[in-house]
């Protein structure tokens, strides 16, 4: 750490890991493989719901913009911790912190919208399947993805100044592994209840909302499948709609626990190691889980990989 004691004046110190000083050569490998699994996994998601025609409807589309985000969710991050990790120098400058804290309040109050969105999408799917094409538009999916990123980009451009500006006598130290808001909170040298108290509405706006209206319309949905004659029926709308809320139970289950308690009241050494997870792990997950239990994305990976073999056997 002796080696950031002349960083610039604008710079911000990520202490990260660095009081566990035997975990960070381990860290540093086990993220780097789990960052380049992510970039592979989330890649190939989007790749394949592009290249293969029969994945070209509203469940893919949205499917494609998750990846893109947990890729862009990843990479305002990782770089960096993993550069910190690597040596002595923790540094980041105040435009980096700047940057890093508000893509990493936007994108993540964009998944939360996102995942509300899939949710009504498997609603309708379960609920409304012989309608499903004639409301699930082009237009109308361009118009909830639309949504979910103004109100995540407009939650950000919010709440990322007001954090940034907070006065810290001289604090230059952010006892985290990236500028994020709980965090730099925690550094300011005034009563910060009423700051505390916008992030909570905030969160209440843009993370509980969303997570209640993706419990009802799943509520909606059970209620549907338990009406369907044929366990083979059930089973299928069971499976189209798992690995949406799977990835919502991981998603929010970290999610909630650290932004519906900012500032002091949540514990330091815990909320580094639940970020990492909801940083890097849900992710890496995330395809895994949308590939594991769909027989659609598989047999399109099948087709991709096998061409025209996989076509003339068919």
């Amino acid at each position: 750490m002796e080696g950031t004691n002349n960083s610039a004046p604008g710079n911000f110190i990520l202490l990260g890991f660095s009081d566990h000083p035997h975990l960070e050569k381990i860290l540093f490998v086990v993220i780097l493989i789990a960052y380049l699994l992510t970039i592979v996994g989330n890649t190939t998601i989007i790749l394949v719901s592009r290249l293969d025609s029969h994945l070209h409807t509203p469940m893919y589309f949205f499917l494609t913009h998750l990846s893109f985000l947990d890729l862009s969710f990843t990479t305002s991050s990782i770089p960096q911790l993993l550069y910190n990790l690597s040596g002595r120098d923790k540094t980041i400058s105040y435009i980096g912190c700047a940057i890093q804290l508000f893509l990493f309040l936007g994108l993540g109050g964009v998944e939360c919208l996102l995942l509300a969105v899939m949710a009504y999408d498997r609603y309708v799917a379960v609920c409304n399947p012989l309608h499903y094409m004639v409301i699930m538009k082009p237009r109308l999916c361009m118009g909830l993805v639309s949504l979910a990123w103004g109100c995540g980009v407009a939650n950000s451009l919010a709440m990322s100044p007001v954090t940034l500006h907070l006065p810290r006598c001289g604090h230059r130290s952010v006892d985290h592994f990236l500028c994020e808001m709980p965090a730099l909170i925690r550094m300011a040298c005034i009563n910060t209840a009423v700051i505390e108290g916008t992030v909570f509405v905030l969160a209440v706006g843009i993370v509980l909302s969303p997570l209640v209206y993706i419990l009802v319309s799943y509520g909606y949905i059970v209620r549907a499948v338990l009406r369907i004659q044929s366990a083979s029926g059930r089973q299928k709308a069971f499976n189209t709609c798992g690995s949406h809320l799977t990835v919502v139970s991981l998603f929010y289950g970290n999610i909630i626990y650290m932004y519906m308690q900012p500032g002091h009241n949540s514990s330091q050494n815990q909320g580094k190691f639940l970020t990492l997870l909801y940083n890097i792990v849900t992710p890496l997950l995330n395809p895994l889980i949308y590939t594991l239990r769909n027989r659609e994305v598989k047999g399109a990976l099948r087709r991709l990989l096998l061409g025209d073999r996989e076509r003339k056997r068919s």
